[in-house]
Protein backbone atom coordinates (compact mmCIF):
# COMPACT_ATOMS: atom_id res chain seq x y z
CA UNK A 1 0.00 0.00 0.00
CA UNK A 2 1.62 3.27 -0.79
CA UNK A 3 1.76 5.79 2.22
CA UNK A 4 2.98 9.21 2.45
CA UNK A 5 6.37 9.56 4.32
CA UNK A 6 6.41 11.05 7.80
CA UNK A 7 6.19 15.27 8.21
CA UNK A 8 9.78 16.36 7.61
CA UNK A 9 11.22 14.00 5.22
CA UNK A 10 10.10 15.81 2.09
CA UNK A 11 12.06 18.95 0.87
CA UNK A 12 10.40 22.17 1.45
CA UNK A 13 8.29 23.96 -1.57
CA UNK A 14 10.58 24.94 -3.70
CA UNK A 15 10.56 29.07 -5.24
CA UNK A 16 9.48 28.97 -8.88
CA UNK A 17 11.65 28.00 -10.70
CA UNK A 18 14.50 26.08 -8.59
CA UNK A 19 14.22 23.34 -6.73
CA UNK A 20 11.84 20.26 -8.54
CA UNK A 21 12.66 20.21 -12.17
CA UNK A 22 10.45 22.64 -13.92
CA UNK A 23 10.13 22.82 -17.91
CA UNK A 24 12.84 25.16 -19.76
CA UNK A 25 11.20 27.95 -21.21
CA UNK A 26 8.27 30.74 -19.90
CA UNK A 27 6.20 28.91 -17.05
CA UNK A 28 3.26 26.82 -17.81
CA UNK A 29 -0.25 27.93 -17.45
CA UNK A 30 -0.75 25.27 -14.04
CA UNK A 31 2.44 23.68 -12.68
CA UNK A 32 1.61 21.06 -10.28
CA UNK A 33 4.78 19.83 -8.40
CA UNK A 34 4.74 16.34 -6.30
CA UNK A 35 1.60 17.29 -5.07
CA UNK A 36 0.31 14.76 -2.63
CA UNK A 37 -2.59 14.05 -0.35
CA UNK A 38 -3.76 11.57 2.55
CA UNK A 39 -6.99 11.13 3.92
CA UNK A 40 -6.02 9.13 7.22
CA UNK A 41 -4.73 5.71 5.93
CA UNK A 42 -6.08 6.65 2.61
CA UNK A 43 -3.47 8.20 -0.31
CA UNK A 44 -5.35 9.92 -2.53
CA UNK A 45 -2.49 11.47 -4.90
CA UNK A 46 1.11 11.15 -4.68
CA UNK A 47 3.53 12.47 -5.70
CA UNK A 48 1.79 14.08 -9.05
CA UNK A 49 4.03 16.74 -11.16
CA UNK A 50 2.35 17.87 -14.43
CA UNK A 51 2.88 20.72 -16.74
CA UNK A 52 -0.19 22.00 -18.13
CA UNK A 53 1.11 24.71 -21.44
CA UNK A 54 -0.55 28.14 -21.74
CA UNK A 55 -3.04 27.93 -24.61
CA UNK A 56 -4.17 24.68 -24.18
CA UNK A 57 -7.29 22.50 -23.62
CA UNK A 58 -6.02 19.66 -21.23
CA UNK A 59 -8.38 17.00 -20.35
CA UNK A 60 -8.08 15.13 -17.01
CA UNK A 61 -8.99 11.50 -16.82
CA UNK A 62 -9.09 8.07 -14.69
CA UNK A 63 -11.02 5.71 -12.58
CA UNK A 64 -13.88 6.95 -10.38
CA UNK A 65 -11.73 6.91 -6.87
CA UNK A 66 -8.43 7.93 -8.95
CA UNK A 67 -7.60 11.08 -7.32
CA UNK A 68 -8.87 13.26 -10.14
CA UNK A 69 -11.10 15.49 -7.89
CA UNK A 70 -8.38 16.02 -4.97
CA UNK A 71 -6.03 16.88 -7.67
CA UNK A 72 -7.90 19.32 -9.43
CA UNK A 73 -8.61 20.97 -5.54
CA UNK A 74 -5.12 21.22 -4.80
CA UNK A 75 -4.56 23.07 -8.04
CA UNK A 76 -6.75 25.00 -7.55
CA UNK A 77 -6.39 26.41 -3.60
CA UNK A 78 -9.73 24.56 -2.67
CA UNK A 79 -7.27 21.83 -0.49
CA UNK A 80 -4.43 22.31 0.90
CA UNK A 81 -1.43 19.45 -0.08
CA UNK A 82 0.40 17.38 2.52
CA UNK A 83 3.04 17.90 0.02
CA UNK A 84 3.99 19.77 -3.24
CA UNK A 85 2.92 22.52 -4.95
CA UNK A 86 1.37 24.63 -7.37
CA UNK A 87 1.81 27.47 -9.80
CA UNK A 88 -0.23 29.59 -11.64
CA UNK A 89 1.97 31.15 -14.33
CA UNK A 90 4.46 30.76 -12.54
CA UNK A 91 3.24 32.25 -9.18
CA UNK A 92 3.20 30.08 -5.78
CA UNK A 93 -0.62 29.49 -5.55
CA UNK A 94 0.05 28.90 -1.07
CA UNK A 95 2.94 31.11 -0.88
CA UNK A 96 0.25 34.35 -2.92
CA UNK A 97 -3.12 33.02 -3.07
CA UNK A 98 -4.57 36.48 -4.22
CA UNK A 99 -2.21 36.79 -7.37
CA UNK A 100 -2.58 33.02 -8.30
CA UNK A 101 -6.54 32.77 -7.77
CA UNK A 102 -6.83 36.20 -10.00
CA UNK A 103 -5.83 34.14 -12.55
CA UNK A 104 -8.45 31.30 -11.78
CA UNK A 105 -11.96 30.74 -12.50
CA UNK A 106 -13.26 27.27 -10.82
CA UNK A 107 -15.95 25.10 -11.31
CA UNK A 108 -15.64 22.39 -8.75
CA UNK A 109 -17.69 18.87 -9.22
CA UNK A 110 -20.64 19.11 -6.97
CA UNK A 111 -20.04 22.89 -6.00
CA UNK A 112 -22.49 24.19 -3.70
CA UNK A 113 -24.31 27.80 -5.02
CA UNK A 114 -25.97 30.88 -3.11
CA UNK A 115 -29.52 29.19 -4.30
CA UNK A 116 -31.78 32.17 -2.64
CA UNK A 117 -30.23 34.27 -5.78
CA UNK A 118 -31.56 34.49 -8.99
CA UNK A 119 -29.25 33.21 -11.38
CA UNK A 120 -28.27 36.96 -13.09
CA UNK A 121 -27.59 37.77 -9.20
CA UNK A 122 -25.41 35.32 -8.72
CA UNK A 123 -22.86 35.56 -11.31
CA UNK A 124 -22.86 39.11 -10.77
CA UNK A 125 -22.63 38.76 -7.41
CA UNK A 126 -19.36 36.36 -7.86
CA UNK A 127 -18.17 39.31 -10.19
CA UNK A 128 -18.49 41.82 -7.10
CA UNK A 129 -16.38 39.07 -4.76
CA UNK A 130 -13.27 39.04 -7.54
CA UNK A 131 -13.08 43.03 -6.94
CA UNK A 132 -14.73 43.99 -10.57
CA UNK A 133 -16.52 47.26 -10.94
CA UNK A 134 -20.32 46.74 -10.56
CA UNK A 135 -21.17 48.05 -14.33
CA UNK A 136 -18.54 45.70 -15.61
CA UNK A 137 -20.08 43.03 -13.45
CA UNK A 138 -23.87 43.42 -14.82
CA UNK A 139 -22.73 43.80 -18.52
CA UNK A 140 -20.41 40.43 -18.92
CA UNK A 141 -23.39 38.87 -16.77
CA UNK A 142 -25.62 39.80 -19.62
CA UNK A 143 -23.17 38.58 -22.21
CA UNK A 144 -22.87 35.30 -20.14
CA UNK A 145 -26.49 34.58 -19.59
CA UNK A 146 -27.24 35.06 -23.27
CA UNK A 147 -24.07 32.62 -24.07
CA UNK A 148 -25.12 29.73 -21.57
CA UNK A 149 -28.65 30.00 -22.49
CA UNK A 150 -29.93 31.45 -19.42
CA UNK A 151 -31.59 34.81 -20.37
CA UNK A 152 -34.99 33.82 -19.99
CA UNK A 153 -34.51 32.21 -16.59
CA UNK A 154 -31.74 34.73 -15.40
CA UNK A 155 -34.87 36.11 -12.99
CA UNK A 156 -35.34 32.95 -11.59
CA UNK A 157 -34.27 32.00 -8.48
CA UNK A 158 -31.10 28.89 -8.65
CA UNK A 159 -32.81 27.01 -6.17
CA UNK A 160 -35.47 26.24 -8.46
CA UNK A 161 -33.40 25.57 -11.79
CA UNK A 162 -32.37 22.33 -13.15
CA UNK A 163 -28.71 20.32 -12.29
CA UNK A 164 -27.99 21.35 -15.75
CA UNK A 165 -28.83 25.04 -15.17
CA UNK A 166 -27.08 25.48 -11.87
CA UNK A 167 -23.94 24.09 -14.03
CA UNK A 168 -24.22 26.55 -16.57
CA UNK A 169 -24.55 28.79 -13.66
CA UNK A 170 -21.78 27.78 -11.90
CA UNK A 171 -20.08 27.75 -14.88
CA UNK A 172 -20.82 31.90 -15.40
CA UNK A 173 -19.17 32.03 -12.05
CA UNK A 174 -15.93 30.61 -13.34
CA UNK A 175 -15.66 32.84 -16.45
CA UNK A 176 -16.66 36.34 -15.21
CA UNK A 177 -13.84 37.90 -14.07
CA UNK A 178 -11.90 36.94 -17.43
CA UNK A 179 -9.75 34.50 -16.08
CA UNK A 180 -6.26 33.27 -17.48
CA UNK A 181 -6.89 29.23 -16.57
CA UNK A 182 -9.93 27.98 -16.47
CA UNK A 183 -10.22 24.29 -14.32
CA UNK A 184 -13.46 22.71 -14.81
CA UNK A 185 -14.37 19.09 -12.56
CA UNK A 186 -16.78 17.42 -14.52
CA UNK A 187 -18.38 20.50 -16.51
CA UNK A 188 -20.50 18.22 -18.76
CA UNK A 189 -22.22 16.24 -16.46
CA UNK A 190 -25.88 16.60 -16.05
CA UNK A 191 -26.07 18.98 -19.21
CA UNK A 192 -28.33 18.33 -21.78
CA UNK A 193 -26.69 18.07 -25.76
CA UNK A 194 -27.48 21.75 -26.85
CA UNK A 195 -26.09 23.27 -24.00
CA UNK A 196 -23.43 21.06 -23.87
CA UNK A 197 -22.27 22.56 -27.61
CA UNK A 198 -23.14 26.40 -26.43
CA UNK A 199 -20.39 25.61 -23.50
CA UNK A 200 -17.97 23.85 -25.77
CA UNK A 201 -18.09 26.85 -28.47
CA UNK A 202 -17.17 29.08 -25.47
CA UNK A 203 -14.36 27.21 -24.11
CA UNK A 204 -13.19 26.84 -27.77
CA UNK A 205 -13.24 30.97 -28.26
CA UNK A 206 -11.80 31.41 -24.43
CA UNK A 207 -8.62 28.99 -26.12
CA UNK A 208 -8.65 30.08 -29.22
CA UNK A 209 -7.64 33.59 -27.48
CA UNK A 210 -5.25 32.38 -25.58
CA UNK A 211 -6.56 31.09 -22.31
CA UNK A 212 -5.82 27.31 -20.47
CA UNK A 213 -8.61 25.15 -19.84
CA UNK A 214 -8.40 22.17 -17.79
CA UNK A 215 -11.16 19.89 -17.68
CA UNK A 216 -11.90 17.11 -16.17
CA UNK A 217 -14.34 14.39 -17.97
CA UNK A 218 -15.88 10.41 -17.84
CA UNK A 219 -16.65 11.16 -21.13
CA UNK A 220 -13.49 9.63 -23.33
CA UNK A 221 -15.27 10.92 -26.90
CA UNK A 222 -15.79 14.69 -25.70
CA UNK A 223 -12.06 14.63 -24.52
CA UNK A 224 -10.68 13.55 -27.66
CA UNK A 225 -12.91 16.34 -29.63
CA UNK A 226 -12.19 19.17 -27.13
CA UNK A 227 -8.93 18.42 -25.79
CA UNK A 228 -5.14 19.35 -27.42
CA UNK A 229 -3.18 17.24 -24.20
CA UNK A 230 -4.57 14.21 -21.69
CA UNK A 231 -3.00 13.18 -18.30
CA UNK A 232 -4.12 9.77 -17.24
CA UNK A 233 -4.25 8.93 -13.75
CA UNK A 234 -5.05 5.94 -11.92
CA UNK A 235 -4.71 5.19 -8.28
CA UNK A 236 -2.97 8.54 -7.60
CA UNK A 237 -0.37 8.83 -9.97
CA UNK A 238 0.02 10.28 -13.01
CA UNK A 239 -0.20 7.33 -15.62
CA UNK A 240 0.92 9.01 -18.73
CA UNK A 241 0.43 12.86 -19.98
CA UNK A 242 1.12 14.50 -23.33
CA UNK A 243 -0.60 15.35 -26.73
CA UNK A 244 -3.77 13.38 -27.45
CA UNK A 245 -1.85 11.69 -30.24
CA UNK A 246 1.13 11.00 -27.87
CA UNK A 247 -1.23 9.43 -25.21
CA UNK A 248 -3.68 7.81 -27.25
CA UNK A 249 -0.53 5.84 -29.32
CA UNK A 250 -2.49 5.57 -32.83
CA UNK A 251 -5.39 4.07 -31.10
CA UNK A 252 -8.63 5.63 -29.96
CA UNK A 253 -7.86 6.92 -26.20
CA UNK A 254 -11.16 4.93 -24.38
CA UNK A 255 -9.23 2.05 -25.61
CA UNK A 256 -5.39 3.23 -24.87
CA UNK A 257 -7.42 4.36 -21.25
CA UNK A 258 -8.50 0.94 -20.84
CA UNK A 259 -5.05 -0.71 -21.15
CA UNK A 260 -3.55 2.33 -19.20
CA UNK A 261 -5.54 2.14 -16.16
CA UNK A 262 -6.39 -1.71 -16.38
CA UNK A 263 -9.90 -3.16 -17.15
CA UNK A 264 -12.10 -5.93 -15.71
CA UNK A 265 -10.58 -8.98 -14.45
CA UNK A 266 -13.52 -10.62 -15.90
CA UNK A 267 -14.98 -9.66 -19.32
CA UNK A 268 -18.56 -10.41 -19.94
CA UNK A 269 -21.76 -10.98 -18.16
CA UNK A 270 -23.58 -12.69 -15.83
CA UNK A 271 -25.21 -16.44 -16.92
CA UNK A 272 -28.38 -15.69 -14.23
CA UNK A 273 -29.17 -12.22 -16.26
CA UNK A 274 -29.77 -13.45 -19.52
CA UNK A 275 -33.68 -13.95 -20.19
CA UNK A 276 -32.82 -16.96 -22.23
CA UNK A 277 -31.20 -19.02 -19.43
CA UNK A 278 -34.68 -19.04 -17.12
Amino acid sequence: MTTLPPPGSEPARPPYPGGLPFPPGPPPALHLAGLAKAFGPKVAVYGLTLAIPAGACYGIVGPNGAGKTTSLSMATGLLQPDYGAAYVHGVDLWAEPERAKAMLGVLPDGMRLFDRLTGRELITYAGLLRGMAGDVARERTEQLLEVLDLTESASVLVADYSAGMRKKAALGCALVHAPRVVVLDEPFESVDPVSAAAIRALLEDFVAGGGTVVLSSHVMDLVQRMCSHVAVIAQGQLVAAGTLDEVRAGGDLETRFVQLVGGPAQQGGLEWLRPSSS
